[in-house]
């Protein structure tokens, strides 16, 4: 058995990915009007990072939500899913009350706080429960809103992170 050195560094001096580090980096969401999808998720106060056109057929826009590593791109041929068909997006935020509260200064349709009375009521209307979880426990707070298409996003109340993340 042989074994293999493995370089922290390239040979430019930049760091690269570790052996089995996987970093989640951009969700792309289908969108029927790239411009309106655009004023909506800037409206949410995410950043827009990039707005891209190559001609009539490519546009790609991308917005990061604040403090996310994670962004999430849309535009003109750049996904064949259909306008809408992203479900269960999770936007996570230490403060269920005051992210929805935010949401709704700016305009966006948000539901009220709810907690799971079911496994699995997050991701459905029937079963879920008015109102935080049971002592605010982590993970277990939700609201949810849709952009203009019907791309469906999940807040969810993390306080305290489990181990490891």
């Amino acid at each position: 058995m042989s074994s293999v050195d493995v370089s922290s560094e390239s040979t430019a001096g930049t760091p690269l990915v570790e052996a089995g580090e996987f970093n989640l980096e951009v969700v792309v969401v289908p969108v029927s009007d790239v411009n309106r999808a655009k004023e909506f998720y800037g409206g949410l106060g995410w950043r827009l990072d990039a707005d891209i056109a190559r001609g009539e057929d490519l546009r790609l826009v991308q917005f990061t939500p604040q403090g996310s590593g994670c962004s999430i791109q849309f535009g003109t041929n750049i996904t064949s899913a259909p306008p809408g068909s992203a479900q269960s997006l999770y936007v996570i935020v230490p403060d269920i009350e005051a992210a929805r509260e935010e949401l709704l200064a700016r305009g966006v349709q948000v539901s009220e706080v709810f907690h799971e009375g079911a496994p699995g009521a997050r991701f459905h209307d029937s079963g879920r429960v008015p109102g935080p979880a049971p002592e605010r426990s982590t993970y277990g707070s939700f609201a949810a809103f849709s952009d203009p298409d019907g791309n469906g996003w999940l807040l969810q109340e993390i306080t305290t992170r489990l181990p490891g993340r």
